[in-house]
């Protein structure tokens, strides 16, 4: 998901599990998929703008925040305003002019991106999966395939089994 570039992360690490051919949404044509890493500095040098403009870029593009962006702007038109004008109070006025607008809560979502509500006060628990909470979740209220699902929850709890019996260092040190 490249709203994670958009966050700060450092790489996205795109098709991991997905590999060989897949099929483009309602077209007839398939593309060759294979795991990619994108880097967040390289991608910034390469566009010739700062992490704050490719905020700015998503927010014109739409991100998960505001899905439909601005009406008739694509990745190449955002770009080309951010590196015209150089912030979105410009391009702002810009898009005034044309009759278009940002969405009403852009400094808001670019706040989100840029100062996101982080904590470090967690803890992580391995334990076995909730398989119904799963399934409910992933079948029920997002299609996936029931079988696919419980398939994939097999297999995971059988790796979680087989790493309980491996000693690790920790078993020196707890």
């Amino acid at each position: 998901d490249y709203d994670s570039l958009l966050f700060g992360a450092p790489r996205l690490v795109r098709n991991l599990t997905i590999t060989g051919r897949r099929k483009l949404p309602r077209k007839n044509v398939y593309v060759e998929v294979n795991p990619e890493i994108v880097e967040l500095e390289e991608v910034l040098r390469e566009l010739g703008i700062t992490r704050e403009q490719l905020v700015e870029i998503g927010i014109l593009v739409g991100t998960d925040y505001n899905p439909d962006g601005v009406k008739g702007i694509g990745p190449k038109t955002a770009h080309k305003l951010l590196k015209d004008y150089g912030r979105l109070e410009a391009v702002e006025t810009v898009l005034k002019a044309r009759g278009e607008s940002l969405p009403e809560n852009w400094r808001q979502i670019k706040e989100i991106f840029l100062n996101p509500n982080v904590t470090d006060d967690f803890t992580i628990e391995w334990k076995p999966p909730d398989v119904e909470g799963v399934v409910s979740f992933l079948c029920g209220e997002r299609d996936f395939s029931e079988d696919r699902v419980r398939n994939a929850l097999e297999k995971f709890k059988a790796g979680m089994e087989e790493l309980k019996a491996k000693r690790t260092l920790d078993a020196w040190f707890g």
